[in-house]
């Protein structure tokens, strides 16, 4: 789990003393599991709390952990380190970028772990990129490509020989591939 240490602590809860209204800290990560992984702490306030966080009190505050978040949070640390400039806040997260997945991961991760280890080193090749926008309640996975794949005359046989085949043949629980990438712009298309 992730830990927070003492100088994290007081500085987070001089923080929460000057907002009114925040409840404490709530932990996430946007875009868990992919290069852009960011960890983010914001002030929680009324609404924010969902069902599913994992509510952990701290002596000065409470914090909640996104439960969608929590296995890429695994090893992460929060510090705070006075310096001239007043002090510096940061995280490191080791897991964020690279999810843990097993057969009981989220199909999410699962999907993110097979485009962004096997399918986007073979399109970086082209330029290109493709990563997960949603999981349909019908199991199709919806992708958005990027870089030289966006435009790219040859886009469709890439989803389905491709993307779509290596998916399908770690995933079988998807019923397939749906591209939601704006294919007019082909200024950066690796054919046109």
């Amino acid at each position: 789990m992730i830990t927070i240490t003492e100088s994290a602590q007081e500085y987070l809860a001089e923080l929460l003393t000057k907002q009114e209204d925040a409840l404490g800290v709530r932990v996430f990560i946007n875009q868990p599991g992919t290069p852009r992984a960011e960890t983010c702490i914001a002030y929680c306030r009324e609404g924010d709390v969902k069902s599913e966080d994992e509510e952990h009190k701290f002596e000065k505050f409470t914090a909640w952990f996104d439960e969608r978040s929590l296995p890429f949070l695994e090893d992460a640390l929060v510090d705070y380190a006075k310096d001239r400039m007043g002090g510096q806040l940061t995280i490191k997260a080791p897991n964020a970028k690279m999810p843990r997945v097993d057969e009981n991961s989220p199909l999410e991760d699962r999907i993110n772990y097979v485009l962004y280890n096997e399918v986007n080193p073979a399109l970086a090749a082209h330029g290109g990129e493709v990563s997960l926008v949603e999981v349909t309640d019908d199991q199709y996975a919806v992708l958005q490509f990027g870089g030289g794949c966006q435009g790219c005359s040859a886009v469709d046989l890439t989803l389905k020989d491709g993307v779509e085949k290596t998916l399908l043949e770690q995933l079988p629980q998807l019923q397939g591939v749906r591209d939601m990438t704006d294919h007019s712009d082909r200024s950066n298309a690796y054919y046109s």
